[in-house]
């Protein structure tokens, strides 16, 4: 993992990553990101803390897989609203932050 940001908005960082050619919907092929994590690397998080409400909170992954596709997959950051694919992203990012 490279780059982590916060923004205002889960759209301000969809727009972001839009106009650096992230463009595929990640959160399509959760299934092989689940089975095949080491297909996946992640580029950027982009984090949204909701104002008054904890289950507003969000995590914006900007993804790029072996194949060259980027794109995004956005997870809730509650632990009772993460997938399992979110799961595997969270462990992809904090090895990142430790290589």
């Amino acid at each position: 993992m490279k780059n982590r940001y916060h923004y205002a908005s889960v759209l301000k960082a969809l727009e972001e990553l839009k106009t650096m050619g992230f463009t595929v919907d990640f959160n399509l092929l959760e299934e092989d990101i689940m089975h095949h994590p080491e297909h996946y690397e992640i580029l950027h998080i982009y984090r949204y803390e909701g104002d008054t409400n904890p289950d507003d909170e969000a995590i914006v992954y900007g993804i790029k897989s072996n194949t060259g596709e980027k794109g995004v997959f956005v997870a809730g950051f509650s632990p009772n609203s993460e997938s399992e694919a979110a799961k595997v992203l969270h462990e992809i990012s904090i090895r990142g932050t430790r290589g």
